[in-house]
């Protein structure tokens, strides 16, 4: 590789190499590197911010690197804080097939199928007896394990720590002695486990393995890490219109900083971007445009990305209703309830509109519908709705926001 190709590897994108010298005599080498990518299969979804990533590994594998994706069937039985104040349930092992499942087919949106080996954690610790799992604790001291952050804040904030999860960092450090990893990727929070790792390689007589650290992409907020849990995230798999308003929505100051590592425009373009955002000689409305394009046509293709800037100009900055709007065939009794008006001490029949709008797959949650109707963000045939109950009938259109649309059909039976 030459060092120009070398630079732009290890610098766009690019949080922290540990350590650097190395990972450049390895590329230099032409030796084809197994590069590890491991993930947890408690949650299904992939999101922009683990785009940051895999677009990294998709560099290196387009240069004939060979990616190792493992998957964390074992340890998601255990349950790992990763920065969580709580730990994770443990999982079934139906409930970490179906994940997996989904999470791959998001995971080859953005890496080559056909260059990555796919590999199960099962496939050693399964054959782990309570020897192995002594000698394995035995390299590291309850010390080492306390300096990880989150495990030090629960235990000075007196919440309890398992001795399961004290493994886990052990767990995923031995994958990487399994697969025999040259380079590991993972985001800056991630940084603990993945050292783990590279000291047990190195106690087993293994070559230490690289550590590729990416940043954490900000969410649609533009304060906080993007997470399906803070409603801040963009998800790979959501549809191109969605992709594409969500895009638009982020505030000017990420707009860089997406293009930077969610994008494959070049340095010199996003630096003429940068002086042209500081000369206000460009609205950042026509940046955030070519932004969402580029990210839909990476996840689908270029003619799907010029739909959906259509659709986006139709129904956002047009404010027309879209023409083809899918239908939702649902029963209405389900949700029908009694409002009482207490000016007139009467009551009539109206749907309860924070359940029906998680019925029809317009919100995640009952608490979301409520928060967006107190915004409101919600309207039934072009009126918008103040409290989560309203009247509406067979064929009705509703609107969530800029960009969500629903026909409701009654499927309940004349008369009932």
């Amino acid at each position: 590789m030459i060092s120009q190709d070398i630079n732009y590897l290890l610098k766009r994108g690019v949080a922290e190499v540990i350590v650097q010298g190395e990972m450049v005599e390895l590329l230099r080498s032409g030796k084809r590197l197994r590069l590890k990518e491991g993930f947890d299969p408690s949650f299904p979804d992939i999101h922009l911010g683990h785009m940051v990533a895999l677009k990294k590994l998709r560099q290196f594998q387009d240069l004939g690197h060979q990616v190792i994706l493992i998957v964390g069937d074992w340890t998601a039985r255990i349950g790992d804080p990763s920065g969580f104040s709580t730990t994770r349930p443990m999982l079934s092992k139906e409930q970490v097939k179906a994940n997996a499942e989904t999470y791959m087919k998001q995971f080859f949106k953005v890496v080559d199928r056909k260059r990555t080996e796919v590999r199960w954690q099962s496939e050693w610790f399964d054959q782990f007896t309570l020897s192995d799992v002594i000698q394995l604790t035995s390299r590291f001291t309850v010390a080492q394990l306390m300096a990880r952050e989150d495990f030090s804040n629960r235990y000075n904030a007196g919440q309890p720590i398992t001795m399961a999860e004290l493994l886990y960092p052990l767990l995923q450090a031995y994958d990487s002695v399994a697969i025999e990893a040259d380079v590991e990727f993972g985001g800056t929070d991630q940084k603990f486990n993945l050292l783990v790792a590279r000291q047990l390689q190195s106690m087993v007589g293994q070559r230490p393995q690289q550590i590729f650290l990416v940043p954490i992409l900000i969410g649609t907020d533009g304060s906080q890490k993007m997470s399906k849990s803070l409603g801040n995230y963009i998800g790979v798999a959501e549809p191109p219109e969605e992709i594409y308003g969500k895009v638009m929505s982020i505030p000017d100051s990420l707009i860089l900083n997406y293009f930077e590592l969610i994008t494959d425009v070049p340095d010199e373009e996003l630096e003429k971007f940068r002086q042209e955002l500081k000369d206000k000689a460009v609205n950042p409305m026509t940046l955030k445009k070519r932004l969402a394009r580029e990210i839909v046509t990476q996840l689908y293709s270029r003619k799907v990305a010029i739909e959906a800037e259509e659709h986006f100009i139709k129904v956002v900055e047009e404010r027309e209703v879209p023409e083809e709007i899918e239908e939702k065939h649902i029963s209405f009794k389900k949700f029908r309830t009694e409002l009482l008006d207490v000016t007139q001490g009467t009551t009539a029949e109206v749907i309860s509109m924070g359940y029906m709008l998680v019925a029809i797959n317009l919100v995640k949650s009952r608490s979301e519908a409520i928060r967006l109707i107190q915004q409101g963000a919600v309207s039934i045939d072009g009126e918008k709705i103040e409290i989560p109950f309203a009247p509406i009938k067979s064929g009705s259109i509703i609107k969530v926001g800029k960009r969500r649309f629903a026909k409701v059909i009654n499927t309940d039976k004349l008369g009932e």
